[in-house]
């Protein structure tokens, strides 16, 4: 079974790809992933009907039958054997969207989550009957859950979707390994884990599948969210309904700095990969918001604007790990430069992690995870604060993205580990990988927060120069040489014959 989904995962992504036309790209999603939401929830409810089937006392249309064990109730016309012999039908479009409708109807907690787009003109019919037959396996039933199918083809389509819009794309879509190094780092085992820019819950569904994976309850965690974008709300909610996931997204998309949601939230885990260098997030209107402890953020950044609201949502003995540009590191612009410091000398700094380039599908700049905790005291680190240059780590698994290995995930978190004393091994600094700083030292280094100037390696800068200006800029340091070396040229000149050589 998983094995054949699997290996169908690129046909599908080209198959649906065809259906792409004219369609903006926020709607394709929603087309393509909604008809993966549909498969899986009729999966589910076949199964079940099935089953109550071969019981003589149940009743198979009893729709309490099928909420009892957390599975959606779908109508006849909205299950997945009705659509797929009604595919070649040119009103196939009117079908899908009567079939959302139903279901939504049906079932409140998705009501204005799922897309009705299908009969829109600029989509192929033909194609989308198609697309619809490629849906010959399970992704709903209780085999393929446990296999996780759904789950694989789904971050398929997300990774992919990233990887095709290129810049300015996929910023919902945060690479699985780099969110597997995140919750590994932070071990979310029970309490309120919240991500207050959560795209499409990737943060979510790896905390639950950690908490699976060593054995603990998925009951004890509460989840919280908060997502700006529209489409990419929906797909949040999507994403966390097909893993049965309970999760508080709020009752709709929100601006997190303007409109937060979750107001009074004390987290105990907070895991984020905010937008990175936002310039128009509207500091301006904030700027005697009760948020910003450290200092009023700069209106052209939001960096320190995502940093403070995290941490002004952290419990008592909270910890969040969250993923930024490398700038927000040595940012010395004043109102950053005097956020870090007081961030530091509040030791509230837990751990500064560099990640290698070509990490992301949507962006190439280079990018760091911090770590930031009320609890240092308690672990025995206060005054004290980890660096892992981790630039070396990972893979490349096609010509422009590289990958973490579980042994390289590994080998981060147990440094991290063993320095909080978490584990049984003793942490030691290991040069030019890991290094314990205490506060004298980085105030030594007018509090830059880049791992290299601690572990020993020489740090790479940041090159964030547009091409077309960096070979302007080489040009006119280049002529500015030559007419250097001309004038030195007959300086020289003048100076021999002023001593008697002739020319």
């Amino acid at each position: 079974m998983a094995s054949a989904a699997l290996g169908i995962e690129e046909k599908l992504w080209l198959m649906a790809d065809k259906l792409r036309g004219s369609m903006d790209s926020s709607e394709y999603k929603n087309v393509v992933l909604g008809l993966l939401f549909l498969k899986y929830i009729s999966d589910a409810f076949e199964e079940k009907h099935q089953e109550l089937l071969q019981d003589e006392y149940a009743d198979e249309e009893d729709r309490d039958e099928y909420l009892a064990d957390n599975i959606f109730w779908v109508p006849k016309e909205a299950r997945w054997g009705y659509i797929n012999r009604n595919s070649k039908k040119p009103e196939i479009g009117q079908i899908i969207d009567h079939a959302m409708l139903m279901i939504e109807k049906e079932n409140p907690a998705l009501k204005n989550v799922l897309p009705k787009t299908y009969s829109r003109y600029d989509l192929d019919k033909t194609l989308l009957g198609e697309l619809i037959d490629q849906f010959t396996f399970k992704v709903g039933d209780t085999t393929s859950q446990e296999q996780d199918i759904l789950g694989r083809v789904y971050e398929y389509f997300l990774s992919k979707f990233a990887s095709a819009e290129g810049k300015g794309g996929g910023e919902f879509y945060t690479p699985r390994n780099v969110v597997q190094l995140l919750v590994e780092m932070l071990e979310p085992y029970s309490g309120r884990v919240y991500d207050p820019c959560c795209g499409s819950g990737g943060m979510f569904i790896q905390s639950e599948k950690f908490v699976k994976e060593h054995q603990g309850n998925i009951g004890n965690l509460s989840i919280y969210g908060q997502e700006s974008n529209p489409t990419t709300w929906k797909l949040a909610k999507m994403n966390l309904a097909i893993r049965g996931i309970d999760g508080d997204l709020g009752p709709n998309n929100g601006d997190t700095f303007h409109n937060d949601l979750h107001n009074g939230l004390k987290a105990d885990y907070i895991l984020a990969n905010p937008p990175f260098n936002i310039k128009d997030w509207g500091g301006e209107r904030l700027t005697d918001d009760k948020r910003w402890k450290y200092g009023v953020p700069p209106t052209g950044n939001a960096n320190y604007a995502w940093i403070q609201h995290m941490v002004s949502k952290l419990a008592p003995s909270g910890t969040a790990g969250f993923v930024l540009a490398n700038g927000s590191m040595s940012t010395n612009t004043s109102a950053e430069l005097e956020i870090r410091k007081k961030l530091i000398e509040d030791d509230i700094v837990e751990c500064i992690v560099t990640l290698p380039g070509q990490l992301f599908y949507s962006t190439q700049i280079p990018v760091c995870l911090w770590f930031v905790t009320k609890n240092k005291e308690r672990q025995g680190r206060k005054g004290e604060i980890l660096f892992i240059d981790a630039r070396q780590k990972g893979a490349m698994v096609d010509r422009t993205h590289k990958e973490f290995s579980d042994e390289d995930i590994n080998e981060i978190t147990s440094i991290f580990h063993a320095w909080r004393g978490t584990n049984e091994e003793i942490y030691e600094n290991i040069a030019g990988f890991c290094k314990t700083a205490n506060l004298e030292e980085v105030q030594k280094y007018d509090y830059i927060l880049t791992p290299g100037r601690y572990v020993g390696l020489e740090d790479a800068e940041e090159d964030v120069e547009p091409f077309d200006e960096k070979m302007t800029r080489l040009k006119e340091e280049l002529a500015e040489l030559f007419n250097q070396s001309h004038h030195l040229e007959g300086d020289i000149k003048k100076r021999l014959e002023a001593i008697g050589y002739g020319f």
